[in-house]
């Protein structure tokens, strides 16, 4: 046990060096984020003030008739889309840096518009179960939370290597879930582990900054407003690139295992033993 973390945490220190060779990968976690909120917007604003508003930003409340649930499952659909087309375009230029090219923005979009078919299967199927999953939730408060978050985290394992597989392979939605478990199965201790890593260090990261966090809300309590909305604003945009950093991070590894557990070879930036170790389970 204690030589998988090992090995999951080094995994994870190589993907941060990876991404130090091509930090453009930040921009693919950018454009999505700011995707997203453009497509809450579009659904938001032309429902203000009716009574479906609330079925789009009240994550807890249950759409109230069919049109209502017409217009979330349209929102949860978009919404993934975005989300996938971004990772897909982030995970393509992983596999070119892994493969040893230098891959550019370009090159992602345009791995990623050649997958759309693909793209949008995988949207439909992660709306679905997004949208079932809200239903449990919301049915009943405690219990729905508990069992939603137990069934969110069983499908996440589950579906860790679906891009990959989708932006190489171009494989259909039930395909390409059938094959990240069949890599799961044969990484899961560093994989997950690995994963792992990432949030540990990303973690400690966060320390002083909910520090920083701490001591501008103190000084805003105490009077200074101007400083201590200077430490707040500083507060949140170090969290804005903390988590800018994990999702490029977390692609680089994710690719790296499905690009040794596809070709038999270690990326080149990666120690070829202990990627060889993650599909070592004896």
């Amino acid at each position: 046990m204690f030589e998988r973390i090992a090995n999951g945490w080094a995994l994870s220190k190589q993907s941060f060096r990876v991404l130090m060779l091509d930090k453009e990968l930040l921009l693919f976690p950018i454009m999505s984020g700011i995707s997203c909120l453009l497509v809450l917007a579009s659904f938001a604003l032309p429902l203000w003030g009716s009574k479906y508003f609330d079925t789009i930003m009240n994550e807890q409340q249950a759409p109230q008739d069919p049109l209502a649930y017409v217009i979330l499952f349209a929102f949860y659909f978009v919404n993934y889309f975005v989300i996938i087309f971004f990772n897909s375009a982030l995970m393509a230029c992983a596999i070119i840096r892994l493969k040893g090219g230098n891959p550019g923005v370009s090159d992602g979009f345009n791995a990623a518009l050649n997958r759309l078919p693909q793209i949008a299967g995988w949207a439909l199927v992660s709306a679905t179960v997004g949208f079932i999953l809200k239903m449990i939730e919301s049915r009943s408060e405690r219990v729905g939370q508990i069992v939603a978050g137990l069934l969110g985290m069983a499908w996440s394992i589950t579906t860790y290597f679906v891009i990959p597989v989708l932006v190489v392979e171009k494989k259909n939605p039930i395909e390409s879930m059938k094959r990240s478990v069949g890599i799961l199965r044969e990484t899961w201790g560093e994989s997950l582990v690995a994963n792992f890593g990432i949030g540990a260090i990303m973690f400690l990261i966060m320390i002083p900054v909910f520090l920083v966090l701490a001591g501008g809300g103190m000084l805003i309590a105490a009077g200074n407003v101007m400083w201590g909305g200077v430490l707040l604003g500083c507060g949140i945009l170090s969290i804005l690139l903390i988590s800018l950093v994990s999702s490029a991070v977390h692609a680089i590894l994710i690719a790296a295992i499905y690009l040794f557990a596809a070709e038999g070879e270690a990326p080149q930036e990666f120690d070829k033993t202990l990627i060889a170790h993650a599909f070592n389970r004896k």
